[in-house]
């Protein structure tokens, strides 16, 4: 990626968050970041593009945390746990960070979603590896951690828009080893 084009990408960023997206023109991205049209144009086709390389980068900083949770050398569902809230967290960060980019995140399902496609691939390998690691480290009893790794993801996004609000992001917390309870070893009494 080129230098102007991540400029653009961040100066798009901070306007979607301060404005909108739909209060930002491809104008008020070139005085921003002091570019003409032309340039901008090089870059991106549309705003939607721009848009869609926001999220997408915001995505591959979300990625590179997870990655260096998976390569921590600790025990798998040690790992998990760590993956879980890293996870969350750093979601819960991309969407203040972004202000009311945060309306567009959650209103623009489908250019999300294809976003999202690619995260969702690798953070299923992520996961996969860290499922593979417990059953050699023999910490858990997975007959499909394929499975796993694919049902463990959708219920982490089911829970993404609730976590960022304060209410329920403190409930979470203060009550971890509930939720970790519930998640490893299911409700059912023994």
């Amino acid at each position: 990626m080129t230098k102007t084009r991540d400029v653009l990408i961040e100066v798009a960023r901070r306007l979607f968050a301060e404005k909108g997206k739909e209060n930002t023109t491809m104008n008020d991205i070139a005085l921003e970041s002091k570019k003409g049209r032309r340039t901008i144009y090089t870059y991106f086709s549309t705003k939607e593009e721009i848009f869609l390389s926001v999220i997408e980068r915001e995505l591959r900083d979300l990625l590179d945390a997870l990655v260096t949770v998976e390569k921590r050398n600790i025990p798998a569902d040690e790992k998990l746990k760590e993956y879980i809230f890293v996870r969350l967290d750093k979601f819960k960060e991309i969407i203040e960070r972004n202000g009311t980019l945060k309306a567009s995140f959650f209103k623009d399902a489908v250019a999300v979603e294809k976003a999202r496609r690619n995260l969702d691939i690798k953070e299923i390998q992520l996961l996969r590896r860290i499922f593979d690691n417990g059953i050699k480290e023999n910490v858990f009893a997975l007959k499909d951690p394929q499975w796993a790794a694919e049902l463990t993801l959708h219920l982490l996004r089911g829970i993404e828009k609730p976590y960022y609000r304060e209410k329920f992001y403190k409930k979470l917390h203060e009550r971890k080893d509930i939720f970790i309870n519930a998640f490893f070893n299911g409700i059912l009494k023994n």
